[in-house]
């Protein structure tokens, strides 16, 4: 059984990460990260960025079931997050939060208002950081890439990779598929 605080949590394997294309009331991405046995979840609007210029709002939102990660399909009308939901990218991640000069969880990071971590997608790779935004209360971050070899300010994978990372599908086809069953 893992430690609690644990970054390594089922049986030795490195956390997951997900992120939810999500056409709701608006469409945006959900980032959601393995901690603690439950996926911490933000909200992006724009998505996610693999430009350290670019600072993206991430709103944090309620932890989901691991068993969320994998979901692609439409929510009903009338059910919290109606709309369709697509893995627009998942893979793992490795935690690489520092607080005081020594290696700390995912989870104290995220208590302190800092996490960073690297990214092992199928789109989203590299450094990143979740950085509490000081005005704007404990739910209100930025999602920001750090500079590494994976950093580019011309790659767009909000733009140049739309579709589902585990089908291939668009949005679109989510719903027609879903609408036929």
């Amino acid at each position: 059984m893992p430690e609690e605080g644990s970054d390594r949590d089922r049986a030795g394997k490195k956390p997951i990460f997900v992120v939810h294309k999500h056409d709701a009331t608006r469409l945006h991405y959900d980032l959601r990260l393995e901690v603690d046995g439950v996926l911490k979840s933000w909200s992006v609007p724009k998505g996610p960025s693999m430009n350290p210029k670019d600072k993206r709002l991430a709103v944090q939102t309620e932890d989901h079931p691991l068993e969320y990660a994998d979901f692609e399909g439409v929510i009903p009308e009338g059910e919290y997050g109606a709309g369709t939901v697509m893995v627009w990218d998942i893979g793992t991640y490795e935690n690489a939060s520092r607080w005081e000069h020594r290696d700390v969880p995912m989870a104290e990071g995220l208590r302190h208002g800092r996490a960073k971590f690297i990214l092992h997608g199928k789109k989203l790779k590299g450094k990143f950081v979740l950085t509490r935004f000081e005005r704007g209360g404990d739910r209100t971050w930025l999602l920001i890439k750090m500079k590494d070899e994976h950093a580019s300010s011309t790659y767009d994978p909000v733009r140049d990779e739309p579709d589902s990372a585990l089908t291939g599908r668009s949005l679109e086809e989510i719903a027609r598929s879903s609408a036929q069953k």
